[in-house]
């Protein structure tokens, strides 16, 4: 059943998708807490702003979205080609509260509005989430819904990142008793947070490879969580290796994805390379990365319009609009 949106967000999906397609082959670089891990201490900011600007003008060419921070993306923003749509993050990077038990900050002084105003396309949250914690995934839910108010009152779309996490001290994310119980959980959170009024869902992929290479189970559990959500989803990389990346968007794409919004497995390896280096890497290697992804994503992703309709032509539509 399609939900019809405002013309705003209807707009804001089309500027982030491949031409032609209203599906998504996004490039992510808001990273700022695992891009100073990348860096040698003491780097000035002025790098970190420099290697976002020489990834954005280079592989924007081949996105169709690029993905930014405010902290040192203001300068990529201004790089990213014409051809592609521009989605800024709204939160703080971390989070708060113990590693059991996370709450997610936004930004002090950034806003939806502000993202708007700026020229981008969509606004995009990340969030810590396990839906074995009641109680903090209601008040999530929660604070999901008001921020996918606040957007749409701007009439952007919001994209809304939940990644994974133990709750059990005993055991980590990377561990055998956590993969074994991976895949309800991103279901279960692909279920609860595509009713709370975000547009789209930033998705981890719902096996862990580490413990699972068995392709029919990847594809079940992703035709699952396509079952699950209500809105369309994309599949963000985790900092995997592209070896890696490249199947799990294919199954993913088989199975009902919109696409991807992939980062660190497109440009990971660019960081720390000299600026000559760097250029290469990106012209070359990152340039084919996003091109067999997207021709991925145009052969085989379900598009977004199969979920979203918007308004029609009429002669004082625009009366009622506000």
């Amino acid at each position: 059943m399609t939900q019809q949106i405002t013309p705003g967000r209807y707009r804001g999906l089309k500027a982030c998708s491949l031409p032609q397609a209203d599906v998504f082959g996004m490039l992510a670089f808001d990273q700022r807490g695992n891009y100073r891990r990348m860096m040698p201490d003491g780097t000035p900011y002025e790098t970190y702003v420099q290697i976002k600007m020489e990834v954005a003008s280079a592989l924007s060419q081949s996105a169709s979205a690029v993905l930014l921070d405010p902290i040192y993306g203001l300068s990529a923003a201004m790089q990213v080609s014409g051809t592609s749509g521009l989605l800024m993050a709204l939160e703080k990077t971390g989070y708060t509260g113990d590693a059991t038990y996370r709450r997610v900050e936004f930004l002090d002084g950034w806003s939806p509005e502000k993202i708007r105003k700026m020229g981008a396309n969509a606004v995009k949250i990340l969030i810590y989430y396990s839906p074995e914690q009641p109680e903090l995934a209601d008040e999530l839910d929660e604070l999901v819904a008001k921020t996918a108010e606040e957007c749409h009152a701007w009439d952007i779309p919001l994209f809304v990142e939940p990644l994974s996490y133990s709750i059990d001290e005993s055991y980590g994310k990377d561990s055998a008793e956590f993969a074994a119980k991976r895949p309800d959980i991103v279901v279960e959170t692909a279920r609860r947070l595509s009713r709370t009024g975000t547009d789209i869902l930033k998705m981890e992929f719902p096996v862990d490879l580490k413990y699972n290479a068995d392709h029919d189970e990847w594809r079940k559990q992703c035709t699952r969580l396509s079952d699950a959500s209500i809105v369309p989803w994309v599949l963000l990389s985790a900092g995997v290796d592209f070896e890696q990346y490249e199947p799990q968007v294919q199954i993913a794409c088989e199975s009902g994805a919109t696409g991807f919004l992939g980062g660190r497995a497109i440009w990971k390896e660019a960081v720390p390379l000299s600026t000559e280096e760097r250029a290469n890497f990106l012209a070359t290697i990152g340039t084919e990365r996003l091109a067999r992804l997207s021709a991925i994503t145009a052969a085989n992703a379900r598009p977004w319009s199969d979920f979203y309709t918007t308004w029609t032509s009429a002669e004082d539509w625009y009366k009622s609009y506000s």
